[in-house]
């Protein structure tokens, strides 16, 4: 499976980021707002639910979420885990950084390097906090239920794009 969310989608940006600093590719994950909590689940499950409402003899409304609220934050440190790197935050508000805690030796990424900064640019002028699907109609109706949890979304979009630009160091390096 292929991270195909569009690059400027908070999670995309992030495991990109986290592979390209990863790979030594990029110095630094610039952010918005990193405390807002989102409802994160699989395109896979989406597709899944999308197909079973179309199957339904009577058209209706439903919602297709995990129910689950997940922090950017925390996504950002589960995305870093899964790269082998231990991201710290430290500060707060727009003056909050992550910096490596610990990281695989491979890395090359020393302790106490700066690796995520905020940039008030990012922050949405209509912000919204707290985005969370309610999918009982969907679960009790449908059957429907999310097979992937936002572990699973993370450790599959950061595995991709390790892999993306991992081809792109080949590339580079092949053409010197």
């Amino acid at each position: 499976m292929k991270a195909r969310c569009v690059e400027t989608f908070v999670t995309r940006k992030i495991t990109r980021g986290v592979a390209r600093i990863a790979l030594g590719l990029q110095d630094t994950l610039w952010m918005g707002n990193i405390n807002s909590k989102r409802d994160w689940g699989h395109a896979k499950d989406y597709v899944e639910g999308m197909y079973l409402i179309l199957q339904q003899d009577t058209p209706e409304d439903f919602v297709l979420a995990t129910g689950v609220t997940t922090e950017i934050r925390e996504f950002i440190r589960m995305a870093f885990n899964e790269a082998g790197i231990e991201i710290e935050f430290k500060g707060s508000g727009v003056e909050e950084k992550g910096y490596v805690k610990s990281a695989k030796p491979e890395l090359n990424l020393p302790t106490g390097k700066e690796i995520l900064a905020i940039d008030p640019k990012y922050f949405r002028p209509t912000e919204v906090d707290l985005l969370l699907g309610d999918p009982t109609k969907a679960m009790t109706k449908l059957g429907w239920k999310p097979k992937y949890n936002v572990d699973a979304l993370c450790k599959e979009m950061v595995q991709a794009d390790l892999e993306l630009f991992r081809k792109e160091l080949l590339v580079r390096d092949a053409g010197k």
